[in-house]
């Protein structure tokens, strides 16, 4: 049995991961610190929920704890790891950037530090679509720089990509880094737009609508963004040997075995039309506060999946009507509405 190390286990993403790898005969080891950046309980239920496999172990800490990931690597030695543990949130990096240097930055030196002692088969670590900054050429593609980041948050995700190609290179960890493009589906995140919204809509508030709804986002279903990250685990790059050519899209450095993969459905959505959406799902209209764009955020983002594709077979596939329909169904049951 392959034993999978997942930080951020508890959270949105990671509980998702946790489940399809129990489901495909992993071994899973959960780290989370069921901090209270939003509602503990629904990290608890996540977790509840993995709890109830056998092959399932959490572990309550901070990533950030000192040699507390080496004990775990040294202890467990995991063949796979999957590193999606951190701060997340574009805007409170403008409220609380130390949490995010803590975190990200500092978490994941302690991630690198433990398999750079203790190797696993693939390292597989989060970054974001926010990492393209103020790129306007879309749709996004890996290859493209990405120099300019326009939050503290999107800042230390490329700091983490950076810092994770000079441990590929010096010790010949092979690296896949995913970068996410709005993910969403039930048990998301409170503080994302999806989530905000069906709240606000079922109770008759005022919804924000940002840079006064003239916004594209990729919206990406997250059960789709897991098929993509559970093939992506049994692709690991090949480092480049002498300068020789690999693989196209084996690896995109050419001198370590490492690579960034964009998940993203490839399909840029108006934000006013995934509005509509939720009002269609919801069955009810809602009341739109139109408000300026906000301090480092994006007016859009559109991936191109194609190098996810030639390395997996696999594009994400479900519409935003069917995953918006979906996360409301899970959101009335959840909460009662």
């Amino acid at each position: 049995m392959r034993t999978a190390l997942v930080t951020g286990s508890a959270g949105f993403i990671g509980s998702f991961v946790c489940e399809r790898l129990l489901r495909d005969g992993f071994r899973v080891i959960g780290l989370d610190a069921m901090t209270d950046y939003y509602e503990v309980s629904l990290k608890q239920r996540r977790q509840a929920r993995l709890l109830q496999s056998e092959h399932f172990q959490a572990i309550e800490d901070y990533v950030e704890t000192p040699d507390l990931l080496m004990e775990i690597f040294a202890r467990e030695k995991p063949d796979v790891v999957i590193h999606l543990a951190a701060q997340a949130g574009v805007r409170y990096s403008i409220e609380n950037p130390r949490s995010y240097l803590e975190s990200n930055i500092v978490g994941t030196f302690e991630l690198l530090e433990a398999a750079r002692a203790h190797p696993p088969e693939h390292l597989l670590l989060a970054s974001t679509s926010s990492a393209f900054g103020a790129n306007t050429e879309m749709p996004y593609r890996e290859t493209d720089k990405a120099d300019h980041q326009m939050s503290f948050y999107a800042a230390t995700k490329k700091a983490t990509e950076n810092m994770s190609h000079s441990y590929a290179h010096l010790f010949g960890l092979p690296v896949t880094m995913f970068r996410f493009f709005t993910v969403y589906g039930p048990w998301g995140r409170p503080d994302m737009a999806l989530f905000k919204f069906t709240k606000a809509i079922l109770a008759g508030d005022l919804i924000d609508v940002y840079n006064y709804g003239d916004m594209k986002r990729d919206f990406t279903y997250v059960e789709d963004l897991v098929e993509a990250i559970r093939l992506l685990i049994d692709t690991p790059p090949v480092r480049p040997i002498n300068g020789e050519a690999v693989p196209e899209g084996d690896s995109l450095s050419p001198v370590a075995p490492w690579r960034v993969v964009n998940i993203g459905n490839s399909d840029a959505v108006q934000l006013t039309d995934f509005i509509q959406t939720i009002e269609d799902a919801t069955g009810r209209k809602a009341e739109r506060n139109l408000m300026p764009m906000q301090a480092g955020d994006v007016p859009a983002t559109w991936a191109d999946a194609n190098l996810l594709k030639s390395l997996t077979g696999y594009s994400p596939k479900t519409g935003v009507r069917e995953g918006v329909t979906k996360f409301v169904e899970w959101y009335r049951e959840y909460y009662g509405k």
